[in-house]
Formats: structure tokens, sequence, C-alpha cells
């Protein structure tokens, strides 16, 4: 009779399973730490800095700019909005139902001193554009070379 060995696989599960979780919360957003079954969804966003600023870009369709809360405290930048669901559809049963609705949250630790006072976001074709101007002494100044 040939020996079998067992092969315990509930790590690998285990380990699947975490994996997945993280790829669901990805997409569909984190659950809070108040409300643990309740999602956020976290845009899409670019951050780059230029010599003048640093500029933080994100995707939120759907929204009118009246809509979007933006904040800055300390060394942190918060983006913030919420989009209800249509009264007729609260009750409803949904057939499919692939569109977001509820909060919207991201928020962004700057890793630079900005000019909060100078902090200017627009919003364009479903697109907040957030200039957050570098501090004074982060901006290159030119020395000029005298001869000598």
């Amino acid at each position: 009779m040939p020996i079998i060995r067992f092969r315990d696989n509930s790590r690998e599960l285990s380990d699947f399973q975490t994996q997945m979780n993280q790829l669901f919360d990805n997409f569909l957003g984190q659950p809070t730490a108040a409300s643990p079954m309740e999602r956020v969804w976290a845009p899409l966003a670019d951050v780059y800095e230029t010599s003048e600023e640093m500029v933080i870009s994100v995707e939120m369709p759907g929204f009118s700019e009246k809509d979007i809360r933006l904040s800055v405290t300390g060394d942190v930048i918060v983006i913030q909005a919420e989009r209800p669901m249509p009264p007729d559809a609260q009750n409803a049963s949904f057939h499919r139902r692939e569109r977001w609705f509820g909060r919207v949250e991201r928020a962004f630790q700057l890793t630079i001193p900005v000019e909060t006072s100078k902090v200017v976001g627009t919003y364009r074709d479903g697109v907040l554009t957030v200039r957050l101007p570098k501090a004074e002494g982060l901006k290159p100044r030119e020395i000029k070379i005298q001869a000598g």
C-alpha cells in the first residue's frame, strides 16, 4: 500500500483568501473604521511635482463641484464627496448595480511643505485638479555667477 503524505493547504487557502479580499477592497474601496460594513470608494489619482507646485489630479465623474469637499490639515490633504442613490432606486430590486453610490474619500500625505493658503482646486470634465504651491524655501532659485 503506498504512503500518502498529508499536506495542510489551509495556509495557502488563507493566503489566497487574503489576496482576494485585498483585491475586492482595492476595487470597491476600503471599509471605514467607524462602520466596517460601509464601503468608501477611493477614486483613481495622479500625484506629481513640478518646480513650482505639487499637483493632485483625481477622477470624480458624476459630481458637481458643490458636492466635493477639499481640506488641508497639517501635511494631509483630504478629498471627500458623497453620491446619494436616487430616491426612486433606494427600495428597488436591482438586476445589475455597477455604479457607485455612497461616500468617496481620498487622503494624501504631502511630502513637501506647501502654501496652504494658496491651494486651488478646479473641477472640469469629471476630473478634480488640486494645485498646491510649494513653500518659498523649496522653490528653485537662480543664483547669478559673478566674474571675478
